[in-house]
C-alpha cells in the first residue's frame, strides 16, 4: 500500500511542475494549521495538528498537489488513546471561483494507538475525503475538508471533519 501511494506522490511531483501556470492563486508551497472533529471506534475527541504541501495548476481550472499532514487528537476509547497521526496525499482540485478550490485527496495514514500498559501500536489505513479552500488573500487561505480513513486488520474507520488556516510561498 505504501509503494502505491509513493509512485502516487511521485509522478504528481514530476509531471505537474512541467504543466504548471505562473499565477494561479491555489499554487505553490503552503503551510498551515489544522484543527477539528475526530470520531473512531464510536467514540469522539478534537485533532489538531500541521499541514505542507505544494499545488501546481495543469490548466487554468485544475489544481494537482501533495500534501503531509501531522497530527494529534483526543480521541480515547476502552483503556486506549489514538496518538500521532502521520499522512502524505496527492491532491486534485477544481478551481471553481477566482477565489474558491474544490478539492479531493487519497493517501497513505499512519496513527499510533497507545495502550493502557505503556504499549502501543501503529495503524496504517488509506485516507480518502474531499473540501474547499478559500483564498483570503493571494498568499493565505483557510479551508475545510471531510477525511475518511480505512485502516487495516479490523479496526474500522474514522472519520474527521478539518479546517484550517495557511500561508502559501
Amino acid at each position: 500500500m505504501r509503494s502505491i501511494a509513493l509512485a502516487a506522490l511521485a509522478a504528481v511531483a514530476v509531471a505537474a511542475p512541467a504543466a504548471a501556470q505562473d499565477g494561479a492563486p491555489f499554487t505553490g508551497a503552503r503551510i498551515g494549521a489544522t484543527l477539528g472533529y475526530d470520531k473512531a471506534q464510536g467514540r469522539d475527541g478534537f485533532t489538531y495538528g500541521g499541514a505542507f504541501g505544494y499545488d501546481v495548476a495543469v490548466t487554468p481550472n485544475v489544481v494537482l498537489g501533495a500534501e503531509g499532514t501531522f497530527e494529534d487528537t483526543t480521541t480515547k476509547f476502552a483503556g486506549t488513546h489514538l496518538s500521532r497521526d502521520v499522512a502524505i496525499s496527492a491532491r486534485a482540485g477544481y478551481v471553481l471561483t477566482p477565489q474558491i478550490l474544490g478539492f479531493a485527496k487519497v493517501g497513505y495514514d499512519t496513527t499510533r494507538v497507545e495502550f493502557q500498559n505503556g504499549t502501543h501500536n501503529n495503524l496504517e489505513g488509506v485516507r480518502y475525503g474531499g473540501g474547499v479552500e478559500y483564498a483570503l488573500t493571494p498568499r493565505t487561505y483557510v479551508s475545510a475538508e471531510y477525511r475518511r480513513t480505512e485502516y487495516e486488520g479490523n479496526f474500522g474507520g474514522r472519520d474527521a471533519g478539518i479546517v484550517g488556516f495557511g500561508v502559501r510561498f
